[in-house]
């Protein structure tokens, strides 16, 4: 995932994805891949930030009852095990046995679900690669698709490094675990769920290349469209990155505006609003190529992982900077916004 423009509430220069992927790991990558440099953009003014949220917040409570609901059921406890037996294969780059394991792993948890995969070789400058996506396909009684994504890979060139990707891949691909098991023999009253675990999403060369990253979905994006079923699409749900103990999801711009204040409302409803869109930054991540179908998209992410973001993507990325109760917050907040979803 590439992240522009961020708010930063220390006023710390935003910096893009290009360049602050490597900023924020730049000890981690000297010896992968040499000096990297970083460039500026501009950052997001924080009164516009300030009051962009007000309004926001004053919108959607307008629009709720007067009581909360009751949450939706997350098995926090058994998603973060799923994290932590995904985080002991190791590195699972594209190409490597932990990468075929861990693909074997997902498929062996939706045993009896209906599975589609989506198996394709890329051809990148470091050489060919098998990709694999999986999607896990629950019926409901309306017509009409809800995606819900995360990627599964760690980064390549990272490769020779302890580097496992505990929140960054594993944490929102164990809450997608957990959402089949929320799913799993149930007729839904609504739309059809697909749960896409998405592969190659890591930028195969560092700094971020934008044509040598996102294979997954964009193979996927494009396979949906020619087929018919991108029209069926309501909306696509990506989850990033929302692991982290200190849980701040931030409002990534570039998602479809409605849909990022729906799920602010979902989160009211159940009580976690404080964890949700405090910041606002502009993110390239998985839900681009369906943005740029009109899929409406958005972007649930926490990109400041430890002070300045100093965690993401070194090999302090590691189980015990997360916490089941963040995998709970996020997951029911999911869940909560999948059931609005089914009322509009």
């Amino acid at each position: 995932m590439k992240r522009e423009n961020p708010a930063n509430p220390d006023n710390i220069p935003a910096i893009s994805r290009l360049t602050s992927r490597h900023c924020a790991s730049l000890l981690a990558l000297v010896a992968v891949s040499g000096a990297i440099g970083c460039t500026h953009t501009t950052p997001v003014a924080e009164s516009q930030v300030e009051n962009s949220v007000e309004l926001r917040q004053e919108s959607v409570a307008s629009s709720l009852p007067s009581q909360s609901v009751p949450a939706p059921s997350f098995n926090a406890s058994r998603a973060m095990q799923y994290v932590k037996e995904l985080v002991a294969y190791g590195p699972r780059p594209l190409g490597s046995e932990n990468h075929k394991k861990v693909e074997r792993y997902i498929l062996t948890h939706l045993q009896g679900d209906r599975v589609e995969q989506d198996d394709f070789e890329i051809t990148a400058r470091e050489g060919r690669f098998p990709v694999h996506n999986i999607v896990a396909k629950f019926p409901g009684s309306r017509e009409g698709i809800i995606v819900i994504a995360s990627h599964y890979d760690t980064n390549w060139p990272l490769r020779r490094s302890a580097y496992i990707g505990a929140n960054d891949g594993a944490s929102s691909s164990g809450l997608l675990l957990e959402l089949a098991n929320q799913l799993r023999g149930k007729r839904r009253d609504g739309y059809n769920v697909w749960l896409l675990w998405d592969d190659a999403e890591e930028s195969m060369r560092l700094p971020w290349v934008d044509a040598e990253s996102l294979y997954g979905v964009r193979h996927l994006a494009q396979k949906w469209q020619e087929d018919g079923t991108i029209k069926k699409i309501k909306a696509f749900i990506l989850e990033d990155m929302i692991g982290d103990s200190d849980l701040n999801i931030d409002r990534d711009t570039s998602s479809t505006s409605w849909l990022a204040d729906l799920v602010y409302e979902a989160a009211t409803r159940v009580g976690y609003q404080s964890h949700f869109f405090a910041r606002q930054l502009e993110v390239k991540d998985d839900h681009r190529p369906f943005l740029e179908r009109a899929v409406p998209a958005v972007d649930l992410i926490d990109f400041n992982y430890g002070y300045n973001n100093v965690f993401w993507h070194t090999t302090q990325d590691t189980i015990d900077k997360l916490s089941p109760k963040s995998l709970a917050i996020v997951g029911t907040v999911t869940l909560e916004t999948v059931k609005l979803l089914d009322l509009r």
